[in-house]
């Protein structure tokens, strides 16, 4: 078989081959239903939870989110600012502002969604409610820290809301303890 008729045709099979698999695995997945037309409705429905494990989920949650916000602004934005990082013509200030701009995203996010798991306990959502419109001041700020333009007041924000974060979490009997994300969840 002359040269050019193989190459010509492993394009093919290699376009085809995982084309002809992912239709089998979809196949293979809407068929495995049960014997009964209402085994999808029945297996949906969720089971019912108590009040008291929904709290106790909801600061769970809400332990887990705060946790990684404050380790995050600690680790990529508190830490490299103290250490002269975000400074002009200091080693790796590029790297350091994209890793803390990273951070101030990460962090905004993950603080809105401690709130959001706060709403489920009303002992953790009284004490975090007077610290929203301190969170919402930080929604810029990631944008902010990218580009250089922080200064000590912008990190002196991002540290009095995690620590008023963690006091109103302690207040809750939720305490929130500093758990540093990876790389991979900074970037989404």
């Amino acid at each position: 078989m002359p040269r050019s008729a193989v190459t010509g045709s492993a394009p093919l099979r290699r376009l085809l081959v995982p084309l002809l698999l992912c239709c089998a695995l979809v196949v293979g997945a809407t068929g495995c239903g049960g014997g009964d037309g209402n085994s999808a409705s029945s297996s949906a429905s969720p089971s019912g939870t108590s009040s008291a494990e929904q709290q106790k989920f909801a600061k769970t949650r809400f332990v887990a989110n705060a946790g990684l916000a404050a380790g995050a602004t600690y680790q990529w934005i508190v830490k490299p600012y103290r250490a002269g990082k975000f400074k002009k013509g200091a080693d790796g200030r590029t790297f350091a502002l994209v890793k803390a701009g990273l951070a101030g995203g990460f962090t905004y996010n993950r603080l809105k969604a401690a709130v959001a798991n706060a709403k489920g306990d009303p002992l953790l959502s009284k004490a975090i409610a007077p610290l929203t419109a301190g969170i919402e001041s930080l929604k810029g700020l990631g944008e902010k820290l990218r580009k250089g333009e922080v200064g000590a007041g912008d990190i002196g924000a991002f540290e009095s809301v995690i620590n008023g974060i963690k006091s109103a979490g302690s207040s809750a009997g939720a305490e929130v303890k500093d758990e540093v994300p990876s790389a991979s969840q900074l970037g989404g």
